[in-house]
């Protein structure tokens, strides 16, 4: 599986969505690359949906429908209801299991 985050630059939360990501997969250890983006144009050509954005083999697991692409911060919400600035363990584990 290819992973790819996209994120503006200085993206606080991608460090906390790489950490996650390991959490989620530790035994695959899938290389995941980090693309920073910096123009609408970017974004749009990318599918960043906001920083940071998780492209599994260049599809975003994560969007909601009608949501245009954007250099912003991004805001997940998890099951619990709390709104973090990356998606759970959980939550990718399940996206990533789907392959």
């Amino acid at each position: 599986m290819e992973l790819t985050v996209l994120a503006v630059p200085d993206c606080p939360n991608v460090a906390l969505l790489l950490q996650r990501l390991e959490q989620a997969l530790p035994e695959a250890r899938a290389p995941v690359r980090v693309h920073v983006i910096t123009t609408d144009a970017e974004a749009a050509r990318f599918g960043m949906h906001g920083s940071p954005t998780l492209l599994a083999n260049g599809m975003d697991p994560f969007a909601a429908a009608g949501v245009g692409t954007s250099v912003s911060c991004r805001i997940y919400g998890g099951a619990d209801g709390r709104r973090e600035g990356a998606p759970s363990v959980e939550q990718l584990r399940e996206v990533l299991q789907r392959g």
